[in-house]
């Protein structure tokens, strides 16, 4: 029973790894009329960058009269290009390019096309982000100066979207700042129980009118009534970047940007990583034999895990939000450099089995169990060190409000000290997305390496040895049996 056991485990592990890479590629969906429905996103949703994929240039300008627009200071436009920024990441656009010209008050983006767009509308695409976003609770219907509970980042600490099951919609859940709670609480004891419902407000745009049946003292109140989780994210995603300090508006013509490498470079890069792939399985097996033919559906996995972290495979709204990334150039890097960690790995692995077969004379098992175990320490500390390097990248080059930033934030004081640190911000905006992309998909790799590398590699490997027509040391690189 338990040989039996074993020998199912390399199909089950080779099994999910295919199917998985299927659906990494090529995803799920379905079309209704001219318009496709995506369950699960497949490589052609892969963001490609600039410099892959060309994308559009938007110039900014505060939308205000030339009187007030002297008003308007550097830190002003400063504090609009930071907001900015972090729209853009909030939608997971993080090959993009700001720029500030403080003489003309004028800030200008560029961001790459949406994936397998045809008819894209670069209007459509820049209009949200020089919204205002500003988030205000009203007593009554109308949003005047002297019915103003909360407004801002002063009063709304943060906002997620959820999900209300029991009334069927969506909604955006609001946390306060201390000033803000007590200001709520204040206000919810004052119309608890009454018809005057607090009106909140985006800009002059009206979202929800609850009213109060009890006081709220902790803080926390609710959007309610949001037709789809998008607009949900949406919101909350405004609301977390913050207000901009003025409206923008949309100074001349938004041009096209053309890639930079050309439109055939990436079935260019396509085919050529397909054929070397192809020779990789190829050494992989003539040397290494059976564990080289293991790795290669390890190395399988590894790539299709890469595709499903750009492609934005893990974003279904029933598992978490993870949406899709901005590849480029430097990210197609990260990729074939972590690919090639994997093949180490496989490498160690197969060369110690190797070694504990002819040197040490060992029985089959035996040899795969110590040459993993071995081996796992080399891989284990090559990978770490990567792991470290490529969370610096992420760190320094990514948007200041990401998680890697805040982790290294309090390392960087020496950086920057006399101005205060702020990360990705400190470096040219032309490659600070690249190099996050760069990171990005070289930490994927490698966390995938652990996964198939290692883990399902061992597996596969323990388990086809359990079939007897496998059970010669020729086809792990030992001695013929007599």
């Amino acid at each position: 029973m338990k040989k039996r056991s074993g020998k199912i485990t390399f199909f089950v592990v080779a099994a999910l790894i295919f199917v998985f890479t299927y659906l990494s590629f090529f995803g799920i969906g379905n079309y209704f009329g001219d318009v496709k429905k995506v369950y699960i996103k497949g490589a052609s949703d892969i963001r490609w960058g600039i410099d892959i994929q060309g994308g559009v240039e938007a110039i900014f300008t505060p939308a205000v009269s030339g009187s007030e627009l002297a008003n308007i200071t550097d830190e002003d436009m400063a504090s609009a290009e930071t907001i900015i920024n972090t729209r853009l990441v909030n939608l997971n656009i993080t090959d993009s390019e700001v720029y500030t010209d403080n003489e003309n008050h004028q800030i200008i983006v560029r961001f790459p096309w949406q994936s397998e767009e045809t008819d894209y509308d670069p209007a459509a695409a820049v209009e949200e982000l020089g919204e205002t976003a500003m988030i205000s609770f009203y007593e009554g219907q109308e949003n005047n100066a002297e019915a103003l509970i909360l407004q801002g980042s002063e009063d709304v600490e943060s906002a997620e979207p959820g999900y209300d099951s029991e009334n069927g919609y969506y909604v955006v859940q609001l946390k306060m700042t201390k000033a803000g709670t007590g200001k709520f609480a204040s206000a919810t004891q004052k119309l608890a129980g009454s018809s005057t419902p607090i009106s909140i407000y985006m800009d002059e745009t009206l979202v929800s009118a609850p009213t109060v049946q009890n006081a709220i003292t902790n803080g926390e109140a609710v959007i309610t009534n949001i037709e789809s989780f998008e607009d949900a994210e949406s919101i909350a995603e405004k609301i977390n970047a913050g207000s901009l300090p003025f409206a923008l508006k949309i100074d001349d013509t938004i041009r096209v940007i053309n890639p930079t490498l050309g439109e055939k470079s990436l079935d260019v890069m396509l085919l050529a990583g397909i054929i070397a792939f192809a020779l990789v399985c190829i050494m992989m097996i003539a040397v290494y034999r059976l564990p080289g033919a293991v790795a290669c559906i390890a190395l399988l996995g590894q790539v299709a895990g890469l595709i499903a972290c750009t492609s934005g495979f893990f974003g279904a709204e029933w598992l978490w939000t993870w949406e899709s990334f901005t590849l480029t150039v430097p990210g197609i890097a990260g990729v074939i450099l972590s690919i090639g960690m994997g093949v180490d790995a496989n490498v160690i692995t197969a060369e110690r089995i190797k070694e504990e077969l002819r040197d040490n004379k060992k029985t089959l098992d035996g040899a795969i169990d110590a040459g993993f175990d071995s081996g796992f320490s080399a891989i284990f500390d090559g990978n770490v060190t990567v792991i470290i390097v490529s969370a610096i990248l992420m760190g320094i080059f990514g948007p200041y409000s990401g998680m890697w930033s805040k982790l290294i934030y309090p390392f960087m004081w020496l950086y920057n000290h006399s101005i205060g640190y702020i990360p990705g911000l400190a470096i040219a905006n032309s490659i600070t997305g690249s190099i996050y992309s760069f990171g990005f998909t070289l930490l994927i790799g490698v966390i995938f390496n652990f996964i198939m590398g290692v883990t399902a590699s061992k597996l596969m490997l323990k388990g086809i040895s359990r079939f007897k027509c496998f059970r010669n040391p020729v086809f792990y690189g030992g001695v013929k049996n007599d």
